[in-house]
């Protein structure tokens, strides 16, 4: 049986909620969809202040898409130690870091021709 395709707009939505729910911080969505090598459309950033938050993040999100899309991830890496989890939805990549580790990397500046979408903390 084929995969349901499913909208990324939708996808967005969803996995904002599920980092939102558990209070994820400093969200971004970076645009590669104008981006020549780009290994999907849209990288979604964000970070917790524990490794606990991190993986309570990573559950909301998997238990928000599964939810009301009933989708879930093609892989996800980084669990163990949950300092930088990377989910893989094929289309949409989400990384969720600790804030130091986050830093370290600045995926943000690795992606600078990306238009990059930050989305302000509710709480």
């Amino acid at each position: 049986m084929a995969k349901k395709t499913v909208n990324n707009d939708v996808l967005l939505a969803n996995i904002i909620k599920g980092i939102e729910e558990v209070k994820g911080n400093d969200i971004s969505i970076l645009d590669l969809r104008e981006i020549d090598a780009a290994v999907c459309d849209y990288f979604i950033v964000c970070n917790g202040n524990s490794n606990t938050q991190v993986n309570a993040i990573v559950g909301s999100i998997q238990k928000t898409v599964s939810k009301e899309l009933k989708d879930k991830p093609w892989h996800v890496e980084g669990t163990d130690n949950a300092e930088w989890v990377l989910m893989d939805y094929v289309h949409i990549v989400v990384h969720v870091f600790q804030k130091h580790i986050r830093e370290y990397y600045n995926i943000e500046s690795l992606w600078g021709d990306a238009k990059i979408t930050t989305i302000e903390n509710k709480y």
